[in-house]
């Protein structure tokens, strides 16, 4: 027996996957299609919140199969193993294989353990809450005893991870190690309250160095210097999933899915690639992976493939970056307003107006996803204006 239904299949329950599957969903409810969502775990991890959940915070639990209720889409809890793209299907661990139409890739990216000695087996990162978790029960024994800890990396996360974690355990001595000035992709004045703020909370600051070896009580830098550290947090480098390149989909030197302007993978148009799995490129220059940019990418793609199902034609994605609002502890924040191409623009906020601000963008995403259930939620705040316009 022949059947006509659209299978479709979305990889990864992140933020992207999570949104690409209950608004595509939403839009094909009157049509005869399936929609299968896979993912290692069953409950949703806020990455955007990790660095509070190292620092001792308790964040709400949410499953996936109850996010989900009432969408009609399926849930299949395994890791996926390989991708037939010349079949149309994926091997998912306990679940076996899953036959495809469509494919929507959001597996995301995780830290790079990989480059420098000792990452891997002295380091912890923020990619997996149980790890954020166990980080946190050490970090609690080390606060009582006024021991050391260092962030490695500079970039946001690594500044929201240092502040978080001086902020909630003063007694700490906590070490932030960067190969280039935290908040370089600021504003001068904002990147000077930044300052202020590290120092308010007595931040230690190893600045234009890069890490050589993580030991278990310690980080060597190139310079020779070793940073006395009893934990080591690590926040820099970016390694995406193997799986697309090892399935000959073609991606770029970075293992991202090399996509068109409506992010279908240029070598196999059945497959969209989404947030940081794709190598986006815009008429400013190349996308780089943050949350920001990785809803409206799952947005854009529910869309397209149900205008498309339906015989439309949807024009091509435009994202230009708004703003970078970076969390400085619980009391404090600074906001820097960009261009589209994320260089920033004069305006900027600081103290209580960016912590309102940074919470209300960065808060938690289910409200958004079950209010996706019912209406069409806006996740974007540019499309980058002139930037963009002539690309599309």
């Amino acid at each position: 027996m022949t059947t006509t239904t659209h299978r479709i299949v979305v990889l990864g329950a992140g933020y992207t996957g999570m949104l690409a599957a209950i608004r595509l969903a939403r839009r094909t409810r009157k049509m005869d299609v399936a929609i299968t969502l896979v993912n290692p775990s069953a409950r949703f991890t806020e990455r955007l919140r990790m660095h509070q959940i190292a620092a001792g915070q308790e964040l709400a639990h949410h499953d996936i199969p109850e996010i989900l209720d009432g969408t009609g889409v399926e849930f299949v809890q395994g890791r996926v193993t390989a991708i037939d793209a010349t079949a149309q299907r994926v091997h998912v661990d306990g679940a076996g294989e899953l036959g495809y139409d469509e494919l929507i890739y959001a597996l995301g990216s995780t830290a790079e353990t990989t480059l420098v000695p000792g990452v891997a087996d002295h380091a912890f990162t923020l990619d997996d809450p149980r790890l954020a978790r166990e980080f946190a029960s050490e970090l609690a024994t080390l606060a009582a005893q006024e021991a050391s800890v260092a962030v490695c990396g500079g970039g946001l996360t690594g500044i929201e991870a240092a502040t978080e974690i001086a902020e909630s355990h003063p007694g700490l001595r906590v070490t932030l190690i960067s190969s280039g000035e935290p908040g370089a992709m600021m504003g001068g004045r904002a990147r000077a309250h930044l300052n202020k703020a590290l120092d308010r909370l007595g931040i230690i600051r190893e600045i234009g160095v890069r890490v050589t070896t993580v030991r278990p009580d310690a980080v060597e830098l190139a310079d020779g210097t070793v940073i006395g550290a009893d934990l080591t947090l690590w926040t820099t480098g970016v390694r995406v999933s193997p799986l697309a390149a090892e399935a000959g989909i073609e991606t770029d030197a970075r293992g991202l899915i090399v996509v068109d302007p409506t992010l279908k993978s240029l070598s196999h148009p059945m497959i969209h690639a989404i947030g940081d799995a794709a190598a986006v490129r815009q008429g400013w220059g190349q996308v780089h992976g943050t949350c920001q940019s990785g809803l409206p990418t799952a947005a854009y793609t529910a869309d397209l493939i149900a205008a498309e199902l339906r015989g439309k034609t949807v024009r091509p994605f435009r994202f230009g970056y708004f703003h970078q609002p970076v969390s400085l502890g619980r009391r404090d924040a600074v906001i820097q307003f960009t261009n589209a191409d994320d260089t920033p623009r004069r305006l900027y906020l600081t103290g209580w107006a960016a912590r309102t601000y940074k919470e209300m963008v960065s808060s938690s995403p289910v409200p958004t996803f079950k209010a996706s259930k019912k209406m069409t939620m806006s996740v974007q705040l540019s499309k980058g204006g002139k930037a963009t316009r002539a690309y599309a």
